[in-house]
Parts: C-alpha cells; structure tokens; sequence
C-alpha cells in the first residue's frame, strides 16, 4: 500500500470501533476497553485518545496538536447522547474519569483523575439527583484532591492531612463514617489549599478541566518515577501512553455499590479461581490505596451471589478471549457490574509456570506457547530463596548480584567464625573485603556472602555460583574494619553478629531479616523443562569442579560439562603444601615426587565427575592461573618478615619461621610478573614445565580408563587453554596424545576422547582456520575473551567505572554479564566461521558464565554453536533461554506441539 492509499489513524476512537488488538496505538487500557465492549461485556461508553497524539504532543514541546479539543469537545457530546447527560449541566452532569494507558502495563507510574466534570454547580445536581449528598460531595472531594496533586502539581499530603484531622476532630473510624456535612466542610478546605498553593481558584469549567487533565496524563509519561521504570524493565522510551475518556461509574453510592480488582487465578500459586478484594461503599482508588481494609472476593459471593456468578462468567470470558490469566478492575453501581480493565495478570514464578501447563492442559494454549509464557527470569527465582516481594526492606547498599538468591543470617567477618557458629546451628553471612582459597571452608558455612571488592568472576562469586548460594560483591560503599569487627555503609554500622539480608539476584544488602520464600520445584516445573528440552537445539552444559558440582548439574538437565578448572582442585587446603613443594622443589626428584601424590588426588576427583556424568562429554582444561597464585601473597610474606627482622630477640621457632619465610619470598619475588594475567599460565606454562600437564592429562586418562574397565563410558575433553598461535596448540597436543596414547594401551582398553582449546585470545579467534587444524573442539572463553577485547580488568572495571559507564550511556550493557554482538561477538563469530570452514562439524561452545545469560543464548543459537556452558544452578535457566530462542527463531515446528 502506497503512501496516499494508506488510511490516516484518527485522534480518538470510541470503544466500539477502536481495535481491541492494536495496544500500540490505543495502549493497554484502551485496548482492552475496546475489546471488552466488543466481546459485549457491561463497560461505560468512553473513548481512547491514541498515543500517536502523546507522541505529537512531545514532539511540539509539550503542546496538544491543533484542533484538538475541538474534536474531544464534539467526542463529549456524543458520550452525552450515550449517557443522556451532559458535561457541565448542573442539574445532570456527564462526569468521566481520565486515565492513562501505555501499550505495555506500567502499573502505578502514571496518572488518572476521577469524577472530573464537577464544579459547585453540578456537585449539587448529583446530590439532587442520586437523593445522595454525601455521595456527591465525597465525590467532589476526590476529584479536587486527585486534580490538585496530578494537574496543579500540588503535595499530596496536604490533602491527606486535613483529611486525616478531620476524622480525627469528629471520632470517624473510617472513611464511611464521615457525614454529608464533614465532606462539604473538607471541600471547603481543599479548595482553600489549592487557592493558597496555585493562587487561583479552582477551575470550575469542565472544559478547561479536561483539556489541563488530558495535558497531565500525557506529561506523566514522562515523570522520573515513569522513566526508571521503563529503563529497569527496558520498555522503549518512545511508545508513548494512550487517555482514556470513561463515564464514571460511582463505586461509592451506598452498601449497593462499589470497587473491586480480582485475577482469574491465584497469582501467587496460580490456582484456577477468582482471586482479589472488594470495597463496598468505595471508588477504585481505594482498593489499591489500602485506606481500608478490603473484603475477599469470596465475600461478594456470599453477599451478592447472581453479581459474583457474573463476575466469573466475565472472567472466563476473558480468559478464553486472550488465552492468559487476567487482572480486572471493576465497579458496582446500585447492584450493576461495569468492567472498568482488564490486562494480563502479574505473577510470581510458581504462578506463571502453574498456569503455563494448566492452560496447556485446557486446551487454551500449546506447549510451544507454555515454553514461551516462563521467563527465564522466573526459573531462576524458582531455584533460590526471594525476599517475600509483599515486604518493604531497608537496603543499606547496593553491590554486583554475583550469584542469585536471598539470605539472613548474623554477620561474620572471617571464616574461622563462620565456621564455628554455623557448628553451633547459627545462620551466617561472611563478610570479607574479598575472599581467597582460605575462605572455602567459611563460604561453605555461611549461607550467603558479602564482598566490597571483586568482580562477577572474583573468587567468591565463582564459589558461591558453584554451591548456589547467594552472594553480594564489589560492594564498595562498604567500610570493613576487620578488627573492629564491623562494617559502615551509607551511616550504619553492623556489627559483628547483628543480623543482616542480602539479595543476591539484586545486589541488595538489606538491614535486619527479610522474609524469605522458600524455592519450589513443582511436577508443572518439570514438566515445562521436558517440553523446552523438546524445542531447543542448543545443549546446555555446566561448569564443575568438583563431584558434587557434576551430580547436582546432572540433576538440573545438564548434557554435559563445558568446563571444569583443574586449579581449583589444586586450590584444596590439604593440597596445597603438595602444590608449594612441586612449585618450590630445588630437585627434578622432589618435584616429580610432589607430582606423584598430586596424581593420585587428581585423578580420584577427576573419575568422580566421569563418573557423575557417565556418558556425557567432560571438558577439563589444564592448568591455567600462573603459578605464583598458588603461593602465599608477596605483600603479607614482605610484612612477616619485616616484622621478625626487627625483632631484637627470636626465639628458636621464630628463627627457624624467618628463615623459611626468606627463603618463599625469594622464590615468590623470582616469580612475580608485571602483569601475571598476560604471563606465564595457561598453555605457555605446558610448554615451559611440560611435566604439569602430563600429570593433569595421565590422572585423566588413568580414571577414564579406570571407568572404562569398571563398564562406564567415560568421555573426556582435554582444553589447552590461552592459546593464541596455532604452534602453541601444535606443541602441546603432541605433547600430550603421547600420555594420552601410553596410558590408555598400558590399561588395554580405548577411551573416546578429544583435544580442544579455549578460544580466550583474539588473535585466536581471527586465525581460527589454522588452529581447527590441530583442535577438535573449541570453546570461547568469553569472560577473558572480553577482557582482553574491550582492554579491561573485570574486577577492576565493575568496581571503579563500568557501572557509570552504563548510568551515562556510554555502555548499553555490562559486557562480562550479556555478550558484547557488536565487538566480542564479531570475534566468536569470525572463529565459529573460519573454524568451521576448515574443520565442518567442529563442536563448538561456550564456557563463560554468559552461558547462562538469556541474550547471550539467543546469540549462540544464531551463530549455531552446539552448547553453552554455564554454573550448575543456572542450567534450568538456559534451558528456558535456549528453548526461547529456538522457539522464537520459528526452528522448532509449531505442529510438534499441538
């Protein structure tokens, strides 16, 4: 259709001709306005102002577009015809209500005005009329005091306050209680408050009334409060909000009459059923305001049994309609039911999968929809403790939410504590200003821990992700004294055993206990996990380091192991001298001596994760921090030793401690590098001292064959990490399949393995074609791969600058936790594409922890790669994720899952 032949979309539209499906044009509310008319259903007649005029309204600085309220005044004088009222007649007055409406639900952050039309004049005519004179003057209150604080822009509590006094004067419990006479005495007063704050009357023209209403609603878009909650929940910035133009319906005319809001199920379980609350005697706004306590809807059955029947009716109506659960508002006037909205239904996790497979099971939905309906987001909330949302909390400080969940328990601040009241029964949280190998023990303890320094790849995040408990890092508004035992952050101070919450999927550090919810993994869950697993192409793999991390990631559907770090076995306290003395060790013999007892312990918890993942690939990369990390810390081991060199007298054990202090620093110094991350580790470390590999890469092939004569199927993969020239991983796979090759015909048995590498470098990644000839595998190492892309330290750029990058839109994203497309995914693409033109059917993945990001996952789909890889307690979150994106790419035929 040509420019000319297109139709011109109007200003308004009444609920009868507007299109109950074009949310965008008529936003939400104004949609299902439409819709429920169209569907027959008891709505006051209204009309929708479209959000193209909002659009034009901000385009013109703030103006409304020429003409029209010329056309909203003649759109009045039809709704007079519906109604036989009319706007502005004091004898019988057409009053509307205004209310905004985007396309997507923004509830509470923009504005609606009620009863609008009154004046001093018509307030008297609706008294006359109705034989109601407390009605008519409670309504004239309310429109003043909603049109005073949304147009006139004036403070809210100055109307609460001379209401709330003069209860108080006259011994009204409650809002019902006041007379006729105290609502034209309150009347009196607001008009005085508005008089003294604006220095006008207040405006008696219906008109003028609507045209500045109208006005308001538009400029609501726009608020603060409005702008954050678009930013947090991503909703464009330019879809703009719809007014919707509806007769009133008084809610507040006797005990015959009032305001309700229901679901048509539970949103908190998701049971079929009404569910919600109704005020007799009461507008909407009430309801929701909590002024008073409102009745369950159960308790309008009892009463008015023909009005709920019809009320369900309606909602099932609903429901059928548009195949989801709804949240309705509406009101009852003198024993009528009018709908007044309907919007699909918020709801918790547990409710949106419930209702998910229920719906399936009705007949209303499919399984390919049922997939669709859960948010990742959602299945992760499924599998850790959340702060009841029903709550309010005080966050003391913000940090990076490292690994998701929510804990209560006393503060600590080292783990020796940790550890001894948590044997007492206690619930702790650890707080450190970040943690080392040395605090395993105290994280394991605790049930959730506190940094005020580190990255999402610092030591505590990694370990809490892998043990699935909560944690809060990089929180740098912290003041930690260790020695004091305390902490300060934003003017508090918690010492040490005071109770304190953090909110591990937010990043909140909360003062005193937050309720929890305890996670549920209901049959419905799992049954929504089959039907994604039936959808996605992607694999999900996980990453573990130990047995217990393979056996729960086998539990959560995880088809694999995409990496699993060697250096965090070595990194056990009772492994650590052996790691020392084969560092230190002067001779080939005491090293290979060290190596000897480190086999042994390696090889028992490589077969235990074979094992676990019978019959599932491994990937286990080789050793790749450089070595001075497993060696006390420089700076500490200089300060002991000082320490004892200026002592006047030792005693003989401190002698025999100085001397074997010296001793490490000078072998500690000889191998501190300037910038140890782009030094001696990974596969340069094989290729200097060969003899670490061959032990990693003997203790594998030992369990695997091990497994293989005990009738398991066992199937590791070797990643040679760091790679960054193809001779790199030429030399140490030769290097390798020689062990590989030894072992397996000492044991007589064949093992099905590969070698792969990591693809972390971007030089790797750029001349991917001639390291596919040498690889089987490859894996991107997104974390370093982005690191060493953008130039940034991960640590150091989360904790000082990243997050401002963000706030002033120099960055859209955080890059370490959704894939950069544009740069770092530009590499995986370039590898992925060269790799496979070289080598056709490369298995290709990611190990990241973006391999549990849902973008992230979308974009690995695109590009085709067979897996991501992610922490075990993220696995059922990347199943939904690549379900998601299979499913929205159209690859999965819908007639599979009618």
């Amino acid at each position: 259709m040509n420019d000319e032949a297109r139709p011109v979309a109007k200003n308004f539209y009444f609920f009868d001709e507007g299109d109950g499906g074009d949310k965008r044009l008529l936003g939400g509310k104004g949609a299902g306005l439409c819709m429920m008319v169209q569907l027959r259903l008891p709505v006051p007649p209204g009309f929708v102002i479209t959000t193209e005029v909002c659009k034009r309204y901000y385009e013109s600085g703030g103006k409304l577009p020429e003409g029209l309220m010329d056309e909203v005044g003649g759109a009045m004088r039809k709704l007079e015809g519906l109604t036989g009222k009319r706007f502005g007649d004091p004898n019988n007055p057409l009053l509307v209500s205004i209310r905004s409406g985007a396309m997507l639900s923004m509830p509470g952050m923009m504005d609606t005005i009620l009863n609008l039309g009154l004046n001093d004049g018509g307030v008297e005519g609706l008294a006359k009329r109705t034989k109601n004179e407390r009605f008519a003057y409670d309504a004239y209150r309310r429109f003043i005091q909603m049109f005073g604080k949304i147009v006139l822009g004036i403070e809210g509590e100055k109307f609460n306050d001379i209401f709330e006094e003069h209860k108080e004067r006259v011994g009204a419990k409650l809002d019902t209680d006041l007379k006729a006479k105290d609502m034209k005495k309150i009347v009196k007063q607001f008009k005085r408050v508005v008089r003294k704050e604006t220095g006008e009357e207040f405006p008696s023209d219906p008109l003028q009334q609507l045209e500045r209403a109208i006005r308001a609603v538009f400029a609501s878009w726009n608020t603060k409060r409005a702008q954050e909650y678009r930013e947090f929940y991503k909703i464009p910035h330019d879809l703009g909000t719809a007014v919707n133009v509806v007769t009133m319906i008084f809610g507040n005319m006797g005990a015959d009459s009032g305001s309700g809001v229901a679901f048509t199920r539970d949103p908190a379980t998701g049971e079929k059923g009404l569910y919600g609350e109704f005020l007799f005697n009461a507008q909407g706004e009430d309801v929701v305001a909590g002024i008073r306590t409102p009745l369950k809807i159960a308790e309008l059955e009892e009463k008015y049994p023909q009005l709920y029947k019809q009320l369900l009716d309606i909602s099932e109506i609903l429901e059928r309609h548009y195949r989801e659960m709804q949240d309705v508002e509406f009101t009852v006037e003198q024993g009528k039911l009018y709908m007044l909205q309907t919007r699909a239904g918020k709801r918790t996790a547990q409710a949106a999968v419930k209702i998910a497979v229920d719906m399936v099971g009705e007949g209303l939905i499919d399984k390919r929809e049922a997939v669709l309906r859960v948010e990742p987001s959602q299945v992760e909330q499924l599998l850790h403790k959340q702060i009841d949302p029903r709550v309010k909390v005080k966050v003391i400080a913000k940090g990076l939410n490292a690994s998701p969940g929510a804990a209560v328990g006393k503060a600590v601040f080292d783990s020796e504590r940790a550890k001894e009241l948590e044997n007492a029964g206690e619930a702790v949280i650890l707080v450190r200003p970040e943690t080392n190998p040395d605090d395993v023990g105290g994280i394991i303890a605790s049930l959730g821990v506190l940094t005020s320094r580190g990255g999402m790849t610092s030591h505590a995040a990694v370990v809490t992700r892998g043990l699935g408990k909560p944690a809060v890092v990089g929180c740098e508004v912290l003041k930690i004294d260790l020695e004091k035992r305390t902490f300060e952050a934003n003017g508090t101070t918690i010492k040490e055993g005071d109770i304190i919450t953090i909110n591990g999927s937010a990043g909140d550090v909360i003062l005193g206990e937050a309720p929890l919810i305890e996670p549920k993994i209901s049959k419905e869950f799992e049954k929504i996990l089959s039907w994604a697993d039936e959808s996605k192409r992607l694999q999900n793999w996980a990453n573990a380091d130990y047995p217990r991390d393979a056996k729960r990631a086998r539990e959560l559907g995880a088809q694999g192991i995409g990496l699993c770090r060697t250096e965090h076995m070595f990194f056990e306290e009772e492994r650590l001298p052996l790691v020392h003395r084969m560092i230190l060790s002067e001779t080939d013999e005491e090293r290979k001596g060290a190596l000897k007892k480190l086999l042994k312990i390696q090889k028992g918890d490589i077969k235990g994760i074979l094992e676990e993942m019978d019959g599932m690939p491994v990937v286990i990369r080789l050793l790749d921090p450089p070595l001075h990390e497993f060696l006390p810390d420089y700076e500490e081991l200089l300060e002991r030793v000082v320490e004892l060199r200026t002592r006047k007298r030792l005693k003989p054990r401190e002698k025999r401690e100085l001397e074997e202090k010296e001793k490490l620093l000078t072998r500690v110094d000889a191998m501190r590098e300037v910038n140890p991350m782009m030094g001696l580790r990974g596969c340069r470390l094989g290729i200097i001292h060969p003899d670490i590999n061959e032990m990693l890469v003997r203790a594998i092939f030992e369990a695997a064959c091990e497994l293989k004569r005990e009738g398991r199927d066992p199937r590791p993969e070797i990643m040679i990490p760091l790679v960054g020239h193809v001779n790199e991983l030429k030399v140490v796979r030769e290097q390798l399949e020689r062990v590989a090759r030894e072992v397996t015909a000492k044991h007589g048995v064949e093992v099905p393995y590969k070698f792969g590498t990591m693809i972390e470098v971007p030089r790797a990644a750029l001349t991917a074609d001639e390291i596919a000839e040498y690889a089987e595998f490859f894996s991107f190492g997104t974390n370093d791969l982005t690191q060493m892309t953008y130039a940034f330290s991960r640590d150091d750029a989360e904790g000082k600058f990243l997050f401002q990058y963000i706030e002033q839109g120099v960055l859209e994203e955080n890059p370490f936790q959704t894939l950069d497309r544009k740069g770092v995914g530009k590499l995986i693409q370039i590898g992925v594409e060269l790799g496979r033109g070289r080598k056709p059917g490369l298995e290709i993945g990611i190990c990241g922890e973006h391999g549990g990001d849902p973008e992230s996952i979308k974009f690995c789909h695109e590009l085709g790669l067979n897996y991501v890889s992610c922490s075990p307690f993220r696995i059922p979150v990347a199943r939904i994720a690549a379900a998601h994106a299979a499913l929205r790419a159209g690859e999965a035929g819908r007639e599979r899952y009618l």
